[in-house]
């Protein structure tokens, strides 16, 4: 039997302070309720989880509903937050930074905002990077471009130096925004907060343009990515028919899950091949990719391959131990070219001739502002954040589950990536739209 307690969120003492928001308790009168603790929802939402709880009289797991408490923890006016954004880029930082902002000072009357510069090395004084002051005229049009206002940087800091920072500025509540690592670092935070008795709420805003971020539905600046991927490989598939026998391959972002190449292939459905890092192809051999590609070819005479940047790092020989960046992830070979150069020679060897095109948007992509979409989604996870963070809760990520916001655990949701599931029907609509082999080798 699963524990019920694992998605349970802690709290940093009783909150006493009433929410200036006015909202109601009544159900039927026209105005939004609060939301209290004992709301929860659902984890898993199947009818034979359903039955086996029935069976076993076993409680369901279940998640804390996101929203606005009756009770604050913090004195808002009295209140001061802090803002801080790592890792790489991602369309929507901006829009998240600027609702944040907006949200504690309009709903919350909390006006000393910090913006910590360029990551957690913000925290770290010996940097050198001196604490911003965010007020709602400093951020008002940031959304309107991408990239983060703040700065951000990789790797690891002290967290015992960090804490001092946030304890020294009277910090009360810590936002983080960033992947897999800066969740892990603010998990850190709030242990060393925990140890040291303060009452300082650490939050975390899952920002991943991989959307692997464990247990939620998707993470901001996911659909922008595709979105903005989609057109590219349009003029991909035209390059690719200009040519006989012409094959465009389009390289896109996805380290270790391949979510971007597989949605951006299907809202786009030009593409013949989607090469993911949860799949293990192999090149050669009957059944390989390149006898599919041959076979595409003789057939249509042109062929459209997007690739996430993670896949086939098993096709690669060992040349040592494996290196990484200063976020602590493993540095892939480059499978783009590398693809390129045997899908040449492959066809060399046949005399055939083909005219192969790379194309690799990554940059340009990560750098994009927000789409309709992802504002909105941004903005929805900063103001659920506040919410939490205002009533106490701590050590939590904000995300949406079964389509509804929720309150989890850093911990749970950092405990492993989320992957493509090669059986799941999404990983059947992917191959249904390209018309691919199940499997290659």
């Amino acid at each position: 039997m699963a524990s019920t307690k694992k998605f349970d969120i802690e709290n940093l003492g009783t909150a006493t302070f009433p929410s200036p928001l006015h909202l109601s308790k009544t159900k039927g009168d026209k105005v939004f309720n609060f939301v209290q603790d004992k709301d929860r929802l659902l984890y898993n939402i199947s009818l034979s989880e359903f039955n086996r709880c029935v069976t076993e009289n076993d409680e369901p797991l279940c998640l804390q509903k996101a929203g606005p408490r009756e009770k604050l923890l913090f004195d808002p006016p009295k209140t001061t937050a802090a803002i801080v954004t790592c890792g790489g880029l991602c369309p929507g930082i901006n829009n998240v930074i600027r609702s944040l902002v907006m949200g504690l000072y309009y709903f919350y009357g909390v006006k000393n905002i910090l913006g910590i510069p360029y990551g957690y090395e913000g925290l770290i004084p010996s940097y050198g990077h001196k604490l911003k002051h965010l007020t709602p005229d400093v951020v008002k049009d940031i959304h309107e471009f991408g990239g983060t206002v703040l700065g951000s940087s990789r790797g690891g800091q002290s967290v015992s130096d960090m804490v001092d920072t946030l304890e020294d500025n009277q910090v009360d509540m810590l936002f983080a925004i960033g992947g897999d690592g800066t969740l892990k670092g603010a998990n850190a935070i709030g242990e060393e907060i925990q140890k040291r008795g303060l009452k300082i709420s650490v939050v975390g805003i899952p920002k991943t343009i991989d959307n692997d971020i464990n247990l939620i539905d998707k993470s901001f600046g996911f659909e922008t990515a595709f979105d903005m991927a989609s057109p590219i490989i349009r003029d991909a598939h035209n390059e690719a028919t200009g040519a006989y026998n012409g094959v465009s391959i389009v390289k896109l972002m996805g380290r270790d899950s391949g979510f971007i190449a597989a949605c951006a292939a299907m809202s786009m459905p030009v593409v013949n091949f989607v090469l993911v890092p949860e799949m293990e192809f192999q090149l050669h051999g009957e059944n390989g990719f390149l006898e599919s590609l041959r076979d595409r070819l003789e057939t249509k005479h042109h062929a459209v391959i997007v690739v996430a940047e993670g896949a086939g790092q098993h096709l690669f020989a060992e040349d040592g131990a494996e290196t990484k960046d200063a976020s602590g992830n493993v540095k892939h070979k480059d499978i783009g070219p590398f693809l390129k150069s045997e899908i040449g020679n492959y066809f060399k060897t046949m005399d055939k001739q083909v005219t192969i095109k790379y194309i690799d948007p990554s940059y340009i992509i990560r750098s994009a502002p927000a789409n309709a979409g992802d504002s909105i989604f941004c903005s929805r996870l900063a103001h659920y954040a506040i919410h939490g963070a205002m009533a106490g809760k701590t050590k939590f990520v904000v995300g949406r589950l079964n389509n509804k916001f929720v309150y989890l655990p850093i911990s749970e949701v950092t405990s492993r990536r989320k992957k493509i599931d090669l059986e799941g029907e999404f990983w059947f609509a992917v191959l249904e739209s390209t018309g691919q082999p199940f499997l290659m080798g």
